[in-house]
């Protein structure tokens, strides 16, 4: 008797815990008036949420930080740095085609990674990471050596734009749902240090293809970042690991239905949709943006790699600074900034000094918003369909990454090669995604100044 009685006593320390959780922080005092995430759960349900303990730090956990950073580094890394390769087709092996058709090449690595987010995630849930990072290590430098021997537009589209995009998602996926496992109350300082492996290799990818370009030409040029790519594949398939719940294997309580069924979800869906339609578009254009200024274009490779920079401290110091203050605190106002920042530092943005000044603060609030998305979306989720629900935002905000691209393109070519109509479109639709994520928050506590 004593036994079941300790049983139901660390259930109900449990489920208070996950409670915690979803309103906001994980030590925040609990609101009689919000739902739990436990109310609906099967038994068998109850008892695998019951059952599982966040580690919050040990050998394996930090591996698998290890792991995903540099999982990110060498895939989302390189994804970072399309912009070298979008100037140097313009220049070369696409000059015939106009900017906004060789941005759907990197418009369709987002679509295909984003959109992957769902199926991954689910297939996360049930079987771990190991045979998904495998399969995208595979596909990953199968894309990149294809892309070496590529010559014309609808060859870059398979492999650099849809090969790539399925191979990175295979990889980027698993690794933070399997940090996300691991940690609970610094999950957001974790996942931070994880992403901030994709913006170091935002940094060095740039710097290094342009390098190999000109030195060993494209094509060997591609094949040595495949080959510095699969190593950093191959350490992180050993040591990314995920702490499951004492679920069994092949079995998934997950219900699409109840996620969208979440308004907080809903609310944060549609904000990071309006977001990541014009989040991406200094990505693409800022090295052009940079070279029409009559900045040299190994300069403006490097305003790329300073952009990235920017991204390493966005991506852990606001997501550490998180931990403590609230994630959606810090996810609405770094999408904010973002905009803000495109309609006042790049619209006005006349020399080589201003431009590297918009790029690095682009890079850090942009960053952070990227680091904390993630964080935010498993504080509001259950622990069992934590992958699933990261994997169903990333879909959804899939179509508007896939055309934000090609619409600042065509703004481009609308306005005669003026950058101002593109400008204000992606400071727009991000300032517009910020209110939106604002309304989660809301909805998670009404208190403006809740740690949330």
């Amino acid at each position: 008797m004593a036994d079941v009685e300790k049983i139901h006593a660390d259930f109900r320390s449990d489920v208070e815990s996950v409670d915690r959780s979803s309103h906001g922080h994980d030590d925040c005092p609990t609101h009689d008036t919000k739902p739990t995430h436990s109310e609906g759960l099967s038994e068998e349900s109850i008892q695998s949420c019951a059952s599982h303990e966040y580690a919050d730090g040990g050998l394996k956990a930090c591996l698998a930080v290890f792991g995903a950073s540099l999982a990110l580094f060498s895939t989302f890394g390189q994804m970072n740095a399309f912009g070298t390769f979008q100037a140097w087709y313009a220049d070369h092996q696409l000059q015939h085609l106009h900017a906004s058709t060789i941005s759907w090449i990197g418009s369709l690595q987002l679509w295909v990674f984003f959109f992957s987010g769902g199926p991954i995630g689910f297939m996360f849930d049930l079987y771990g990471p190991r045979i998904l990072m495998a399969t995208g290590s595979l596909l990953y430098i199968l894309s990149l050596v294809l892309t070496s021997i590529s010559t014309q537009f609808y060859q870059y589209v398979l492999a650099q734009g849809i090969l790539f995009g399925l191979g990175v998602g295979l990889l980027f996926y698993p690794s933070l749902a399997s940090v996300s496992t691991y940690f609970c109350k610094y999950r957001a300082s974790a996942l931070g240090i994880a992403a901030a492996g994709s913006s170091l290799g935002g940094v060095m990818y740039p710097i290094m293809l342009q390098h190999l370009f000109e030195h060993v030409g494209f094509g060997w040029g591609v094949r040595v970042s495949a080959l510095v790519s699969g190593v950093g594949c191959g350490i992180a398939l050993v040591t990314v690991t995920a702490l499951t719940p004492g679920q069994k294997r092949g079995r998934c309580s997950f219900r699409l239905c109840s996620t969208f069924k979440d308004g907080r979800f809903d609310f944060l869906m549609v904000g990071s949709s309006l977001v990541a339609l014009g989040l991406f578009i200094p990505l693409f254009y800022i090295v052009d943006f940079a070279h029409d200024l009559s900045i040299s274009r190994d300069t403006s490779y490097l305003v790329l790699a300073l952009m990235n920079l920017g991204g390493v401290f966005g991506r852990i110091a606001p997501a550490v600074l998180s931990d403590t203050i609230g994630r959606f605190n810090i996810l609405a106002p770094s999408a904010f900034l973002s905009g803000v920042l495109c309609l006042t530092l790049w619209i006005l943005a006349r020399t080589l000094s201003s431009v590297i000044a918009f790029s690095i603060l682009y890079g850090f609030f942009s960053g952070s918003f990227i680091s904390v998305i993630t964080p935010c979306v498993a504080q509001i989720s259950d622990v069992r369909e934590i992958g699933t629900r990261i994997g169903v935002l990333y879909s959804v905000i899939s179509f508007p990454s896939l055309i934000g691209g090609p619409t600042a393109g065509a703004l481009l070519a609308l306005e005669g090669g003026s950058y101002t109509g593109m400008i204000i479109f992606s400071g727009a639709t991000t300032i517009a995604g910020s209110c939106f994520i604002i309304g989660a928050k809301l909805m998670i506590d009404s208190r403006i100044l809740a740690r949330v």
